[in-house]
Parts: C-alpha cells; structure tokens; sequence
C-alpha cells in the first residue's frame, strides 16, 4: 500500500469530519459581530443626516469600497487557508477597492470643488476614523483568527494579514454610516491607514496563533 492510499484508508476509517474552514469563519464573525456592532451603537451611532446623505454618491461609495474590500478578503483568505495554496491569481481581488477609488477620485476631481483638497482630504473625522475602525475591528480579527486556525495556512503571517483586511472592512463598513466625510480622498488616506494598521495587528498575531 503507497502512502497516498494508506491515508485514504486511514481517513476513511475515522467517523470524525471536521467543519469547514468557511463554516467555522462566518460562524465565528457572527459571533463577534454583535460586539461590534455595540462598539458602533455606543461611541459612534449613524449620522444624523444619513436619510439625506443617501443622495450623495459619494456617500454610497464608501459601502461599495469597503464591501468590496472585505468580500475579497474573505474569497481570498479562505483560499489561502489550505497549506497548499498560493496567493498567485488570487490577489487581484483585493485590488478591487483601489480602482473603485481611482475611480471615484477622478470624478470628483472633474467635479466643481465644493471644499479645498486639503478638506477633502483632512476631513473633520480623521482621529475618530484611525480610532473607530480599528475598535470595532478587533473582535471581529478574534473571530477571523478563529476561523482561519481551522485551516492549514502555510504562510500564517500572510493568513493573518488577511484576516485583518477582512475585520477591517467589515467595521470600515460600519464606520461609514457615522463618518460624515464622503470625499474619495479622505476615504482613500484615512480608512487605508486604519485598515494598514488592523492588517498589521493581524499579520502579527497570526504569525504566532496560525502557525502549524
């Protein structure tokens, strides 16, 4: 008997089946997510003029931007949780965030300014953005952590990383119904520092609680 078929045999012989990595992961972030969101009722809440904010366009890009960072995360850090996967093909996905930016940057350069640049970019809410999104981040990296260590990820590190990505846009998606600045520019520095710093955080730990 040849070592691949003496594993199958083995295999075949335990009753036992362990849960799916992606079972495990959106059970755990539904868990953590409740903390979150109480993070987010508590200090932060949606903004008083959201019912009016909705009309702008730019207001509704925020959501599209961070969605379409979290989703990918997820897409991808599922992916990279099996001990023999490669990033290669897979990491264009979280590109996707960075041309829904440009993109939004460039309309609103062709635009009329109704502020300077340097509004735009400063905003009113930076210290709240780099303070709220990592906050309401961090139970749901526990979570994702969690989730990912039923995996088998072969570069942890990197597992870790994108654990963070994923909480960070998951709370930066919270975040953008209480931020009342829904410039491409400000969303383009501030959430990208905050989602930086909770993808360090992630990369950190997971190189420690992902390793096999």
């Amino acid at each position: 008997m040849d070592t691949d078929q003496l594993i199958r045999s083995l295999a075949a012989d335990n009753p036992h089946r362990a849960p799916r990595v992606g079972a495990v992961l959106s059970m755990a972030l539904l868990v953590a997510a409740p903390l979150s969101i109480l993070i987010f009722a508590t200090f932060f809440g949606v903004r008083a003029d959201v019912m009016s904010a909705m009309r702008n366009p730019f207001f509704d890009m925020k959501f599209a931007v961070t969605l379409s960072l979290a989703i990918p995360a997820i897409i991808v850090s599922l992916h990279m949780s099996r001990p023999e996967a490669l990033l290669r093909g897979w990491g264009w996905l979280l590109l996707l965030p960075v041309g829904l930016l440009a993109v939004a940057i460039g309309s609103e350069a062709m635009m009329a300014p109704a502020m300077p640049m340097t509004m735009r970019l400063v905003g009113k809410n930076s210290r709240v953005c780099m303070v709220a999104i990592p906050a309401m981040a961090l139970p749901l990296l526990a979570g994702a952590l969690f989730g990912l260590r039923h995996g088998a990820p072969s570069r942890p590190a990197l597992a870790g990383a994108l654990a963070g990505l994923v909480s960070a846009g998951l709370a930066a998606t919270l975040y953008a119904s209480h931020c009342t600045d829904d410039s491409p520019l400000f969303v383009a520095t501030w959430y990208t520092l905050a989602t930086a710093l909770v993808t360090a955080i992630g990369a950190a730990v997971g190189s420690r609680v992902l390793r096999y």
